[in-house]
């Protein structure tokens, strides 16, 4: 069945509980002395780290793997010090690389930036190909919207404030670190903004549970998974729950066509295919990719808006805890510490996105849309925001300037440490195990499919994927599609057709070989080894065991 000579299946036999017990990186199909638990755990949470950059639309280079590789094994060997065989030195090299990234299949997720140049051409280039876009179709500033997710540390403070060194200094839980994603969307005109969609990692918080929460008459739209990031269910809920019934008024209201534009970033959590999954009141939505080299440059979303909108988050935050103190009489290390929890925290995002004028709303086109920018649109936000935060800290009692305002505001995403890997590739593992463990018999039934549906699948795809990377204009997002789709569907169905291959050749074998007649030569050597003493067997069949 497996195309091995009888001496190595029985070697395999005797060392089945060592082979079994081998956690090795995805891919990894042979073991030896060479490869160190380091490697092994390293690649694994390299792994982790490039899915999770992927996820949350980040580009990494060669160079940047190479250099996390280095620290999680530099990291590895501080934590757990291994025998005198894995004390050299991991370089990280070319040839290591290249091994990996076929090993796991992430060609297409490794890429080098393009030049800033580049970049700038391709968006001139684009915005002259949505202008004409826009004007072929009939589309006015109010039809064509922009949705774009952005993560929220609700709870952090300034770096300079006594809360957040006093927070610092207590081990365990850092409620400062704790982070949800909110999608935000709005039109070009400014005067139309969808209810958020908020996922966070808990579906049914404390303060839900104390409060009696009923989430459908939240001011966001609530989900929860363990990573706090939008996925593509959710985001397909919120498009035909939220964003298409709200769209589909707001046009009617207006006396517009019933037709609507949505542009936004090609994410995994926006599929390609979206659009044909929209059907029913979702139907008058059109949707438009922006090219992924050059988002960020031309983002809507990303032009103020949720700059600003953090900014008014804080001032809105600040102005929170002032009135908290004020009606309690509590202090603001004990209203920080017990009163402003997630309840608190949807509250002050209502009142921040509510803030947002149209005039900020519609400024943010003019590097995408110049031409549906008003002219009173010219500018965002006043600078007095900023102003207003840094007197409501003092009022607070915080030390606390505009710059460090500006240094709470700034988007870093926080790089995940060897605990955080750890504790991911951990938790999937154990959704992995719940999701077999919980399959119904009817269900591995259904797993069972015809031997022709996997071949005609598997020839269909191929056709499609040749197709796809011949005409689709965006090579990046094809790239990540494919490879996506390879590695978590495609594999499954051809390792079924392989195994069964197998299988069937090796049932055609032994049927042959049960069919023809045993000639006397065969029936004469059998005899002759019969009448062997055991001291005279082959060395063969001592190395197999027999």
């Amino acid at each position: 069945m497996f195309k091995m000579p009888k001496s190595t299946v029985c070697t395999i036999l005797r060392n089945k509980e060592a082979i079994k017990a081998a956690d090795v990186a995805k891919g990894v199909t042979t073991l030896t002395s060479r490869r160190s638990h380091a490697i092994e755990e390293m690649e694994k949470l390299l792994l982790v780290w490039i899915n999770e950059k992927q996820l949350a639309g980040d580009s990494i280079s060669k160079t940047t793997v190479c250099e996390k590789a280095k620290q999680l094994y530099s990291d590895l060997r501080e934590r757990a010090p291994g025998t005198s065989a894995e004390s050299e030195e991991f370089k990280a090299s070319r040839g290591w690389l290249a091994k990996f990234r076929k090993r796991t299949g992430i060609h297409s997720v490794v890429m080098h930036r393009e030049p800033a140049g580049a970049r700038v051409g391709e968006a001139a280039k684009f915005v002259k190909t949505f202008q004409q876009f826009v004007d072929r179709e009939g589309f006015v500033a109010q039809q064509v919207f922009n949705c774009d997710e952005m993560g929220l540390f609700w709870k952090r403070m300034p770096r300079r404030t006594y809360i957040t060194e006093e927070e610092k200094a207590v081990p365990g839980h850092k409620p400062m670190k704790d982070k949800l994603t909110l999608l935000l969307c709005g039109n070009a005109s400014g005067d139309c903004k969808i209810k958020p969609l908020l996922v966070y990692h808990s579906e049914n918080p404390r303060a839900f549970k104390k409060n009696s929460v009923i989430k459908s008459r939240l001011s966001v739209m609530w989900r929860a998974n363990t990573k706090a990031w939008v996925t593509r269910r959710f985001f397909t809920e919120w498009l035909r729950e939220e964003f298409a019934p709200s769209v589909k008024a707001y046009l009617a209201q207006k006396n517009l066509p019933l037709k609507a534009l949505l542009v936004m970033d090609s994410t995994p959590a926006h599929p390609p295919v979206l659009a044909e999954e929209l059907m029913g009141e979702a139907s008058l939505i059109e949707v438009l990719f922006l090219p992924s080299s050059i988002t960020s440059l031309i983002q809507p979303m990303g032009q103020q808006v949720i700059p600003n909108f953090k900014k008014q988050y804080t001032k809105a935050m600040f102005q929170r805890c002032l009135e908290g103190t004020k009606e309690t009489e509590l202090t603001l290390r004990d209203f920080w510490k017990d009163r402003y929890n997630i309840l608190q925290c949807i509250s002050v995002i209502d009142k921040a996105w509510r803030e947002l004028s149209p005039r900020t709303m519609n400024s943010a086109w003019e590097k995408l849309w110049p031409g549906c920018v008003s002219a009173r649109a010219e500018g965002f936000e006043p600078a007095s925001v900023m102003k207003e935060i840094v007197c409501l800290g003092t009022t607070l009692g915080l030390e606390v300037s505009e710059e460090d305002v500006e240094e709470l505001l700034v988007d870093r995403r926080t790089e995940l440490t060897l605990e955080e890997l750890q504790h991911l590739h951990k938790q999937q593992q154990e959704v992995v195990v719940a999701e077999e463990i919980s399959l119904g018999e009817e269900e591995r039934a259904k797993r069972n499919i015809p031997h022709a549906e996997i071949k005609a699948l598997c020839s269909a795809w191929a056709r499609t994927q040749a197709i796809v990377e011949k005409w689709h204009p965006d090579t990046a997002v094809v790239k990540r599609s494919i490879t996506l789709l390879n590695d978590n569907v495609m594999s499954y169905f051809r390792a079924t057709r392989k195994s069964r291959q197998h299988q069937a050749r090796s049932g055609r074998s032994s049927e042959k070989r049960q069919s023809e007649p045993k000639s006397s030569t065969s029936h004469a050597k059998r005899q002759k080894r019969e009448r062997m003493p055991e001291d005279l067997t082959t060395p063969h069949e001592n190395k197999s065991g027999q």
